[in-house]
């Protein structure tokens, strides 16, 4: 009769979890049992391409097997294939095996009836939360050119002084193994303080925002801020919220995923259209700074006119400010959140553009009246943000770094922002016309006449440089057609090998 065996207690390394029925202890059948559940588990893939078999010499241990039998099993393994072994190592499971079966699907009768939300099925919202996504293939005579990446939004960490915050983030934990945090830090669950107090200071230096470390909710990156705004301040079915067309696609899935009756509103050279913003509106979601994706910046003008709006029909306002940090030229232009109107602007900020995208720390600077419903709304959705990556970025802006790194990315953006503007004005003017903007890690560009600019990206991809159109920015009617060109990935060499490919492709 056939048995389960678990290694026993204090079985040594490596780790073996893996259920096999094996026969009883000193069966006829035991090598061709053993030899049978293992082949098995890596092909229907319990046992994954690379992972440890237990070592023949404790094979009483895992099986309850000899020695002699384990060996005679992982030789005949080894010789089909399926394992291979390295000297003072182990036998491991090899690379090249038959895929793993699939199990076939149920019958839709057999399906509970509401499985997932019919929401998230949606294409248009999984292609909206995935917009940088791109088919990974290039033509075979590409595959060994350098990818050229002029997706918006993205950095360049070859750039970061990881050294620098290496050395930061290893005091940090020093400091945790002295003092561990307690099970409900950081602070409150609404950050870690020391992080707060160095965002305040941050932010008023560079974007003019004057807060207290007690108005700042520390998040997982801007997108966790959206889905704690639409959380928070959306009541489903009834809650209005504006957003800018083109806009950012994941801050409306949030929005739309909450509930939210989204209405898309135009902008144009001043940016957000004020006029247009519906009667009701709850929420009026902008990037005044460096508009996302055309990058205008809003005028004074609107501005002035967009928070008396909010004012006069009780909206709030949401400021997503996304990589203010970096201005080329022009005076400095103050965030919309000023102190006058801290009470209604909700200012979203990112350290996923001025610092590294996979530290996933962002912020929400709060009016004190949504503090504790924000707190609360965060405690529920992750309790909070990683202690360790909280006191490294905190140290990381308190001694200076960080603000010297804005400064050489700066000088660096400025470069390739200059490169990028000369060849739209020169070589690609008979086709694209830059937007103005004077903010930011990317260009849009409009068509001077009609073109299949989805067209030419396909191609482009075919070649290793990807970007992308205006049309997956668009919610309403699309009004204009153009290319984005951002700069925050690609250096100058690549940017130049790329902007050479848009030009033979534009030309064809």
């Amino acid at each position: 009769m056939g048995h389960s065996r678990s290694p026993r207690t204090g079985a040594p390394n490596p780790l073996f979890e893996v259920e096999l029925k094996l026969a009883a202890r000193g069966s006829r059948e035991s090598a061709r049992t053993l030899y049978r559940e293992l082949k098995a588990a890596i092909l229907d893939g319990r046992l994954l391409v690379g992972a440890q078999l237990p070592p023949a010499r404790k094979s009483e241990a895992y099986f309850g097997l000899s020695r002699n039998t384990a060996v005679e099993v992982y030789d005949r393994l080894v010789n089909e294939g399926y394992v291979l072994t390295r000297r003072g190592a182990g036998t491991f499971v090899a690379e090249r095996i038959p895929a793993p079966a699939l199990r076939p699907e149920p019958q839709a009768k057999s399906l509970p009836a509401h499985r997932l939300n019919p929401f998230w099925l949606d294409p248009d919202v999984t292609a909206a939360i995935g917009f940088w996504r791109d088919r990974p293939e290039g033509s075979p005579s590409a595959r060994h050119s350098r990818d050229v990446d002029f997706r918006p939004a993205l950095v360049d960490p070859r750039l970061f002084p990881f050294d620098v915050f290496r050395r930061v983030s290893a005091r940090q934990l020093r400091g945790l193994e002295r003092k561990p945090a307690s099970y409900k830090s950081a602070q409150g669950n609404q950050g870690n303080f020391y992080l707060r107090e160095a965002i305040t200071k941050h932010i008023a230096l560079t974007r003019a925002v004057v807060c207290q470390a007690d108005d700042v909710l520390v998040t997982s990156g801007a997108q966790q801020a959206f889905d704690l705004l639409a959380r928070a301040l959306v009541t489903r079915d009834e809650t209005v919220v504006a957003i800018e067309d083109p806009g950012y696609p994941p801050m409306r899935v949030a929005f739309a995923a909450a509930g939210a009756i989204v209405v898309p509103v135009g902008v144009d050279q001043e940016g957000l259209i004020v006029e247009q913003l519906p009667r009701g509106v709850g929420v009026i979601c902008v990037c005044p700074s460096h508009q996302f994706p055309l990058g205008m910046t809003m005028s004074a003008r609107r501005r002035k006119a967009l928070v008396e709006f909010a004012r006069n029909c009780g909206a709030v306002v949401i400021e997503d400010d996304y990589d203010g940090e970096f201005r080329y030229e022009a005076s400095p232009l103050q965030a919309l959140r000023t102190t006058r109107d801290a009470d209604i602007v909700f200012y979203v900020g990112t350290f996923s553009k001025c610092m590294l995208s996979a530290l996933r720390i962002g912020f929400l600077v709060l009016p004190r009246w949504a503090l504790q419903t924000f707190v609360a709304a965060k405690n529920c959705l992750d309790w909070h943000c990683s202690t360790p990556v909280q006191g490294g970025v905190a140290e990381f802006i308190a001694r200076g770094h960080l603000a010297r790194h804005v400064r050489r990315m700066r000088h660096i953006y400025k470069q390739r922002r200059q490169l990028l503007l000369n060849f739209l004005c020169a070589e690609l003017a008979e086709w694209l016309d830059p937007i103005p903007s004077c903010y930011g890690m990317h260009v849009a560009a409009v068509a001077r006449a009609s073109l299949d600019l989805e067209h030419v990206t396909e191609v482009l991809l075919r070649h290793n440089v990807k970007m992308h159109t205006f049309s997956r920015y668009f919610v309403g009617p699309q009004t204009r057609v153009g290319l984005i060109f951002g700069y925050g990935a690609a250096d100058l060499s690549e940017m130049k090998q790329g902007l050479s490919a848009v030009r033979k492709v534009l030309q064809s």
